[in-house]
């Protein structure tokens, strides 16, 4: 009988025996997961995919790209045994060196896109992931004031988890912690709008985010909004807006949008960094975050357009970077004037936010959920009719007979 070993499969969790004395690069394509999808963890330690594991090694296989060639065994800076492959950057890093890399690409996206100044005030959306963590550690580290900000989202253990360990960290690393919940504050959680909204459930869930960290970031005097998005987020995301070619949204999609009357400057300091990269910097920091995903992300459009990017990836290391990188350096600048909501915003006459119309996105999915109404028609108001048009929202929530 061949010998077996212990494989802990994460995201769901399951465990396999497979056949041991090999490379984790043969057990990886006997279980058919793409190296560049997964950290491999044994005894708390990074492992390469040249390693050989034998039966006596157990195995932790760990997702780290919503959706899953050359090797190296030495380090490109210092020649040391490395602990991760960056086949983008053709090299690999021990966890010195990674950690100096990490660090290095964030200061420099802070420096190129003047997003943080020393005496800002910043407020750290918070999930209780792996980017949101460790964008608030490396913020940390880095001597900015951040803070953090968790938004209870009422779905169900998922929630309940991702907020204890936002509060671990907070009490870990001696930080402000804020802490709403959608619920109490505003009426409502997610899967509710899920069920019985005219949004999607991550529709619903997005915007919610977007409105309530702006409106913490405004009533707490914080001067900037830091969110862990990072390259394949934002990746997928000018992909989709590409493919549909939604000039205004493509306008928007910068690693920092400047504040404006209503609005906190808001900062992605994650953008030049992989999903692999930051699940690394997290776990080789010792920052535990939650490897599940959120239980109602099946069938996001984004994840569809993460695993086409991942598979040209897989053929083609670097494709992500020269897309997105791309984009900002040669073809930002000619999307700049696509957005024109700034010259037309005015309060919403619910909240004061900002909006294009009489109310906000948010106050009208709000009271679409509710059942309330937000005011009397206005005939004259064309807005109106596009928004219910567009919402399918019950005409009693705008008044009538």
């Amino acid at each position: 009988m061949f010998a077996t070993m212990k494989v802990k499969l994460r995201n769901p969790d399951r465990e396999l025996d497979v056949a041991g004395k090999r490379s984790v690069r043969e057990i990886l394509a006997e279980l058919a997961i793409d190296p560049d999808t997964v950290l491999v963890i044994r005894d708390r330690t990074l492992l390469t995919r040249e390693e050989p594991v034998g039966e006596e090694d157990q195995l932790e296989i760990r997702p780290v790209i919503s959706g899953g060639a050359r090797s190296h065994s030495r380090c490109k800076r210092c020649r040391g045994p490395a602990v991760i492959e960056l086949r983008r950057h053709n090299a690999a890093f021990c966890q010195a060196c990674f950690e100096r890399y990490f660090r290095g690409q964030v200061e420099r996206a802070i420096h190129d896109f003047r997003m943080l100044e020393a005496e800002d005030r910043v407020l750290v959306a918070v999930s209780g992931g792996k980017d949101s963590l460790a964008l608030w550690d490396i913020l940390l580290d880095l001597g900015y004031a951040a803070s953090g900000m968790y938004l209870g989202l009422g779905i169900g253990g998922y929630s309940e988890r991702s907020g204890e360990t936002v509060r671990r960290f907070a009490e870990e690393r001696g930080a402000n912690l804020i802490h709403v919940d959608l619920r109490d504050e505003y009426g409502f959680d997610i899967p509710t709008a899920g069920s019985k909204g005219s949004r999607s459930t991550c529709s619903v869930c997005g915007l919610s985010k977007r409105y309530v960290f702006n409106r913490v970031a405004l009533d707490h005097g914080f001067d900037v909004v830091a969110t862990g998005h990072n390259l394949d987020d934002e990746t997928a995301t000018l992909l989709g807006n590409t493919l549909r070619w939604q000039a205004e949204y493509i306008a928007r999609q910068h690693p920092a949008l400047s504040a404006r009357e209503g609005m906190v400057r808001k900062v992605k300091p994650l953008h030049r960094l992989s999903e692999l990269e930051t699940a690394a910097y997290a776990f080789l920091r010792g920052l535990d975050y939650v490897v599940e995903e959120c239980p109602l992300v099946a069938g996001n459009t984004q994840l569809r357009y993460k695993d086409a990017l991942n598979r040209l990836e897989a053929a083609s290391p670097g494709t992500k970077a020269s897309f997105y990188l791309g984009y900002l350096d040669r073809a930002a600048e000619r999307f700049a004037g696509a957005d024109g909501d700034a010259d037309r915003l005015t309060g919403c006459e619910r909240c004061g936010q900002p909006t294009t119309g009489r109310f906000c996105a948010f106050c009208r999915a709000r009271a679409q959920l509710l059942g309330e109404r937000l005011g009397p028609p206005r005939l004259d108001d064309v807005q109106v009719a596009a928004e219910l048009a567009d919402e399918a929202m019950p005409v009693e929530i705008f008044g009538g007979r």
